[in-house]
């Protein structure tokens, strides 16, 4: 989907113009992943919202717009037409239909926010109520709210037939494209749901074994202890449980515990009183407070100090903190989900990390494998970061050259999936106006090939070019593997450390199928 092309069709930009100018709400674009896709966010942009306008000021407004798309969205992509929803701030609302193309989601269109003509006082000042526990000013959020559009049943009716016409609009753009161009994005992009949780990608066995799990706990309030290494995706995981919760409908925060050092985690976790240190010039909620009643996800804890660690301890086991520089306790409901790459048995083996604690946060523990060990998902994670990066950057559908694919497939990933992510904007952005990325857009450790290991036959040619000579090994190497592992490619694959994938590629380079064994 071309958001920029979609947000300068005549028809569309008339309708959006329409409920601006005219109801006083915003249109929002949301792709099929729950991002924003218009313009709110950026730079000088002009609010037609005054209340979306002070929304995105407060500390984590964005991240609670964010989670209205994403729960709108993800109600959207499973209904059809238009329909009504409820917004963080209730009883706001928003309006909104989903985005479809030849039968796939595709995205959201979401018209908020506003209120209803009935609404309140009792309502009104639970609003203000609410988003000066999320930082605003009292006058400011009181000016916000007022300035709320409250819709009548007639205006209610007139924008949902513009939603209805927006929707309508883009289906008849996405008709208008080409089969070609139709049939190519949807080969590159096209990622079977069950090889999906949430926004988790991966088919392999051991991401299967994840999304099991995931699915049994969805409705728990336990802990969650999420082990893996650096870029396995842990937040995301942390995320996927957040959502598919009881608490979906409230606030999802992150913080890493190693980002900060004690004395600022301490205030960044459970907040200060004025006059608690110099510069505290104000009360700050800390992220437990700002929380209450949804998830905080504490991602590298193995990096605590003991002294926080009996802070955590405590706020696990009773739900109370006292803020630093206060003298009162208060009271939080706040589901933890923790996460570190280290291993923190060996660590209580040290006295480096608190038993008690170890067994509260631990009550479920969910292990996330390393990429190298996921067999099958680095093929489909390639399909898929290489269309949202040619989406981000507005450019033309790229494929890759065998010999790239050849060589991210055979590369071990040390980094995981954020090094994959990485490293295929890298090339993105590297193959500039090319259709087609080729190897030399790759990051010199993924280009380079390893050979130390390898053992020399006598019948390898040890004169002349490099390039015949490598390829004449690695043909004689897989030749007699797929004779030893009688052409069971799945176990030679894993007996050369590479993936199946790539051995079939090289099978068929050099013509060592099953007829090969017969004239052997």
């Amino acid at each position: 989907m071309d958001w920029k092309v979609l947000g300068k069709l005549h028809a569309i930009k008339k309708m959006e113009k329409i409920i601006r100018q005219w109801y006083g709400l915003e249109c929002i674009f949301a792709d099929a992943q729950y991002r924003l896709r218009s313009s709110q966010v950026e730079k000088g942009y002009e609010f037609i919202s005054h209340f979306l306008k002070i929304q995105l000021e407060l500390n984590h407004g964005l991240e609670i717009i964010e989670q209205d798309i994403e729960n709108i969205s993800d109600s959207l992509e499973s209904e059809d037409g238009v329909q009504f929803f409820n917004t963080f701030f209730t009883p706001l609302k928003a309006v909104g239909i989903k985005i479809e193309s030849e039968g796939e989601f595709r995205g959201s269109f979401i018209v908020y926010p506003f209120a209803q003509e009935s609404m309140t006082k009792k309502e009104v000042k639970a609003i203000v109520e609410k988003m000066v526990e999320a930082g605003a000013d009292q006058e400011e959020a009181e000016k916000a709210v007022e300035k709320i559009p409250r819709l009548d049943q007639d205006s209610l009716t007139r924008i949902k037939d513009l939603v209805e016409l927006v929707g309508e609009e883009v289906s008849e753009y996405e008709k208008g494209l080409s089969d070609k161009a139709r049939i190519i994005e949807s080969m590159q992009s096209e990622l079977s749901d069950r090889y999906r949780y949430h926004n988790i990608i991966g088919k392999s066995k051991p991401m299967q074994k994840v999304y099991a799990l995931l699915e049994r706990i969805k409705n728990s309030e336990s802990t969650v202890f999420i082990n893996g290494s650096n870029g396995t995706g842990k937040e995301l995981v942390a995320k996927s449980i957040h959502y598919n919760s009881p608490r979906k409908d409230k606030l999802f925060l992150a913080i890493n515990c190693s980002a900060f050092n004690e004395n600022l985690l301490d205030s960044e976790l459970f907040g200060h009183v004025k006059g608690a240190f110099t510069g505290a010039i104000k009360d700050k909620k800390g992220f437990f407070e700002t929380a209450d009643g949804g998830t905080l996800f504490l991602d590298e804890i193995g990096d605590t100090s003991p002294s926080m660690q009996v802070k955590l301890l405590r706020i696990i086991q009773e739900g109370t903190f006292i803020p630093v520089g206060g003298t009162t306790p208060k009271k939080v409901n706040v589901r933890i989900i923790c996460a570190t790459n280290k291993n923190l048995k060996e660590m209580m083996d040290k006295g480096e990390f608190r038993e008690d604690l170890f067994y509260r946060i631990n009550v479920i523990t969910l292990n996330l494998p390393a990429l190298k060990e996921r067999e099958g998902d680095v093929d489909i994670l390639l399909e898929y970061f290489l269309k949202r990066k040619c989406e981000q950057q507005g450019s033309q559908m790229k494929s890759l050259a065998r010999a790239t694919k050849e060589r991210l497939l055979n590369y071990n990933w040390p980094g995981n999936v954020r090094e994959l992510e990485n490293e295929v904007e890298r090339m993105v952005v590297l193959s500039g106006e090319e259709k087609v990325i080729h190897p030399d857009c790759l990051s010199p450790r993924i280009s380079e090939v390893n050979f130390s290991s390898l053992t020399f036959d006598e019948g390898i040619t040890t004169s002349g070019k490099l390039k015949p000579a490598l390829e004449q090994l690695e043909a004689l190497m897989i030749k007699e593997g797929l004779k030893r592992c009688g052409f069971n490619k799945s176990k030679l694959a894993k007996e050369l450390g590479i993936s199946r994938a790539s051995l079939i590629m090289k099978v068929e380079k050099y013509d060592l199928d099953k007829r090969s064994k017969k004239a052997a």
